[in-house]
Formats: C-alpha cells, structure tokens, sequence
C-alpha cells in the first residue's frame, strides 16, 4: 500500500474513528443499492440478509483499517476476498454481480470518507485528493483475489466428484481426523475448514422413505455454512463447519428442513473429534421412533440411548418389567399401558394423570391396582417406577395413545 505524507496521514488518522462509526450506515447503503440492482443478491438477500449484511461489514471494515495505514489488515482482506468469492461461487452468485458489490464497497467506502471529512470541518480536503488512488487501488487487488477465489472454487466444483466427496467424508467420521495430511488434503478439497467448530449431524430416512433432510447442503450455504453430505446405512450423514453460527442457529436451520428423526453433535473442536462426534449424533437419532420428525442431541437422549445400546438388556428389562401388562389383551394392554406412562409423567400423581387421560381419578386408582396386580410391583416403590419408566422407553411407549371417561 502507498505511503501518504505525514499530513495525509494524520487527516486519516483523525477521521478513522468517524469513519468506523459509519459503517452501519455504510452497510445499510450497500444492502439498498444491491437489492434494487442486482436481482442475485436481491435473491441471496432474501434467504440470509444476516450473513450477507455481516459480510459486507467485515469488507468495509478491513478496506477502512486498510486505507488509514493499518497494514495488518491488509493481509486478512484479500483473505476475506478469496474467501467470499469461494462463497459466492458455490451459491452461484454470478462473479459480474459479485464483483459490481465489490466496487460498490470502494464507492461507498469513498463517500463516507468525504462525508466524515466535512463534518469534522473540511480544513485541508484537498488532501484527500491523494488518497482517491489509493481507494481504489485496495478496492482493485479484493476485486483480483475475489476472482481468484471464485475461480477457484468452480475449478473445485467441476474437479471433485461425488465418489471422492463420499470417500473423504468416510475416512473422516472413520477418525481419520487425526492424519495431518489426510486432514490437509480434505480440507482442500471439499473446501472446508477442518480445524473450527464443527457439527455432525445423522438424518434417518422419514416414515415414507424420503430423505429425513431435504436439500441441506445449498440451504445452509446460502446462509454461508459449508457442509459436506453423504450416506451411510440407509441415513444421511453430514458434517457442518459452523464458522461464526452458533450450534443453535444451525440447528434451527435443520429444524425447519427435517421430514425424520435427526441426531446431531454437540459443536467439537478440530477435525480429531469428528468421529466421536458422528457417534454421538447416530445414536442420538436411531433413539427417536420412525415417526419422529425431531432433531435431538444425545444428551437430550441419554436413557434412550442407554437401552438402544444394550439391545440384549433392554429387552430383558421390557420382559421382566412389562411382560405381564404385553401379555393381556390389546386393548386392556393399551390402556395400562397408557395409564402407567401418564401416571409416570405426572410425578406419580393420579390427579394429574386422570387429567391428563381425561377420566376420573378413581379409575386411574383402579388402572394402578391392576397394574400392580399384573407385574408383581408397587407403585409406591422408587425403584418399580424406575423400572417401569426405563422399560416404557424401551418399548417405545412413552405417551397416551387412546382417551378414555
């Protein structure tokens, strides 16, 4: 970057502060003129005007820090360039529209400066004559490195098919997260950082067959969350770099797409603890019933996940506990069975169970003796409930399915 005089340069370092103070308004100005000529971004707007309006920020901010001789920033901005055009180009933002909003930051970034020049008194503005070049000499190397790094990233897209895609995402819930190289040439190639916050996430089939989540991949990148998607056992399998969204954000993206029982992981660090974490997220999910259109994590899950793991105990403990109540008739059986999961749910009171069964409470009181009668437990005995609680859940019984006076 050029070197201004030491006139100049004390002119800019007295405007930086006003000029920082802008750059809501500068955002608010670029936001505007490309959703009323773009119809891309006008688009793009639409479905992530959060990640848009934070990228656009972060442009104008490195470009500010850059022009007031804040050579640090300077580095980190054509990084941010590279990087948007990557962005943009998996979106399919076309990259003359894309680099129009790059200008367009160079414009706006220029009017703000003469703007904060006259309010603070205009004394010397013929000084900023020189910094004009400069403006635009910053704005020109983003606008290299944002081709760049479009072009980039649509090389990588026509370069790496859907074999090598999957094959890399195995090896990585396999654990080979802790191979360096292996890590380095993933990283590349999917075009994803390895080495963040990262998501598993386990998304099994919906009742009808379909794919319990419905085109996540593009969903999540246009709110700029990169992810890689395949298929293992019948269920999706993702892994979602989480960059500067919170778990609970990405999570509420999957919420709305999800057509059957999800599992995903809490956030983990660095590309070592995919493979526990994938774990995690498919027990979490093989734990909610077929019907389910749910995404859970496995500590919303534990007692599930603790009999779903144990196959041989678990249906000792449904036998043991409940074998007399599945032996009765289906009807009688259904509704002991709905009694007990509402009597449990209540904290063991009739009251609340017999208005939650919408009958009286004397019934339930007659329901909990035949109950007992029928397994050989009490209901007043801490560890009978207990067991009973346990072995509902592995039953998968766990809620009232017939109302009865």
């Amino acid at each position: 970057m050029q070197a201004f005089d030491t006139e100049v340069t004390a002119r800019l370092v007295d405007l930086t502060p006003l000029l920082l103070e802008q750059l809501d308004a500068m955002t608010d100005r670029m936001v505007d003129v490309l959703s009323r000529t773009e119809p891309a971004y006008r688009e793009l707007l639409l479905d992530s005007e959060e990640e848009l309006r934070r990228s656009m920020r972060d442009n104008l901010e490195h470009g500010l820090l850059a022009l007031v001789g804040a050579s640090v920033a300077e580095r980190p901005a054509l990084h941010g360039a590279r990087e948007i055009g990557r962005r943009r180009a998996a979106q399919g933002i076309p990259l003359e529209a894309v680099l129009r909003a790059y200008r367009l930051g160079g414009q706006v970034t220029w009017e703000a400066l003469l703007r904060v020049s006259a309010l603070a008194g205009g004394q010397h503005d013929t000084l900023l004559l020189q910094v004009a070049g400069t403006v635009w000499r910053i704005n020109d190397g983003e606008c290299s490195a944002l081709a760049e790094g479009y072009r980039d990233e649509q090389r990588r897209l026509a370069g790496v098919d859907e074999e090598t895609r999957a094959r890399l995402l195995d090896g990585l819930l396999d654990g080979r997260g802790d191979d360096p190289s292996f890590v380095r040439s993933a990283a590349d190639r999917l075009a994803m950082s390895l080495d963040g916050r990262l998501m598993a996430v386990v998304a099994l089939p919906a009742e009808d067959g379909t794919p319990g989540l419905d085109g996540v991949g593009p969903e999540l990148l246009r709110h700029g969350v990169r992810s890689v998607w395949g298929t293992r056992s019948g269920a999706q399998v993702g892994l979602i770099a989480l960059g500067n969204l919170g778990p609970a954000e990405v999570r509420g993206r999957l919420e709305a797409l999800t057509t059957g029982p999800v599992g995903v992981s809490a956030p983990v660090d660095g590309a070592g603890a995919i493979s526990s974490a994938y774990r995690l997220a498919e027990t979490a999910a093989r734990t909610l019933p077929r019907t389910s259109r749910r995404v859970v994590t496995i500590d919303e899950r534990l007692p599930e996940a603790l009999l779903s793991n144990s196959p041989e105990i678990s249906s000792r403990l449904v036998g043991q506990t409940l074998g007399g109540l599945l032996a009765l008739p289906a009807e009688e059986r259904e509704v002991l069975l709905d009694t007990l999961a509402a009597f449990l749910a209540s904290d063991g009171s009739p009251t609340r169970a017999a208005d939650e069964l919408y009958c009286h409470r004397n019934t339930v009181m007659h329901r909990l003796r035949r109950i007992e009668q029928v397994t050989g437990r009490k209901v007043a005995d801490p560890r009978a409930r207990l067991q009973w609680q346990l072995a509902l859940l592995g039953a998968q019984h766990g809620r009232p399915t017939q109302r009865s006076a």
